[in-house]
């Protein structure tokens, strides 16, 4: 399965080891499930997960932080990115999940935010699933 993880399931997954958002993060790090990612998506995973109260909140210190990102951008699928479609979303940030998912040729966006994407995944034949849902399609 090839999945574009939104920002919000890795800070959920560093914040919340034991959650569903984590337990992706570990199938990808096992290469169970494919991650696609492009080089604007990487940069706002630092940006975002690096906030301070995000790093309070996983009790981790940025250079923890980072090494997880290094981890999972080298085992992801890099991806080109294609700019024709924009826009598709309400939100810039969202518009480059959606272009590594469009490009990598996904399966799925998963996100806490569906609701951002709309129907603009579908219209692409991507899925845009919660982390349990991700999960629960993967078992």
């Amino acid at each position: 399965m090839n999945v574009v993880l939104d920002t919000d399931v890795l800070v959920a997954g560093l914040r919340s080891p034991t959650g569903a958002s984590a337990e992706l993060l570990r199938l990808a790090r096992h290469g169970e499930i494919q991650l696609a990612v492009t080089v604007p998506l990487v940069l706002e995973y630092e940006a975002v997960a690096t906030r301070a109260e995000h790093l309070a909140d996983a009790k981790l210190g940025e250079p923890d932080v980072l090494a997880v990102i290094d981890v999972l951008v080298s085992v992801a699928q890099w991806v080109r990115i294609d700019y024709r479609w924009r826009p598709q979303t309400r939100d810039p940030a969202d518009e480059m999940v959606l272009e590594a998912a469009i490009n990598a040729g996904a399966d799925a966006i998963v996100t806490f935010n569906r609701r951002d994407f709309g129907a603009a995944p579908v219209k692409f034949g991507i899925g845009c699933w919660l982390p349990r849902e991700c999960l629960e399609r993967l078992r």
